[in-house]
């Protein structure tokens, strides 16, 4: 994190700073509840670094990382859905990305195609 940059809600949810319902948590990522589901299971995986504002900077840094996120979130839905799940990273301001801070929505448990959530 650059030394001028605000901690993001998620390196603070991270840091205990934030309550959050932490469902999975390795050393470089933590997977919590989303405040506002648009699914059964909505879930929030993330890296705790905010070094990198998206996946597509994330995947050309640290495909590692990249790959850990969503091994993370397969081990979710297996979890808490059947196994099947959707996983959307929002990438820039028009495509809905609310937090610059690399994140991807678990999404699952009845939904249909052509259904968009997160």
């Amino acid at each position: 994190m650059p030394n001028d940059a605000e901690p993001t809600v998620f390196s603070r949810i991270a840091a205990r700073e934030i309550p959050a319902d932490v469902v999975a948590e390795t050393e470089r990522i933590i997977a919590f509840r989303d405040i506002a589901p648009k699914a059964p299971v909505h879930v929030v995986v993330t890296p705790k670094t905010q070094e990198y504002r998206d996946v597509v900077e994330l995947a050309a840094s640290d495909p590692g990382l990249l790959a850990e996120l969503v091994e993370v979130a397969r081990g979710v839905a297996a979890e808490l859905a059947d196994g099947d799940f959707r996983l959307v990273f929002n990438t820039g301001a028009n495509a809905g990305q609310t937090v610059f801070h690399v994140h991807a929505h678990v999404l699952a448990g009845g939904l249909e195609e052509g259904s968009l959530a997160g």
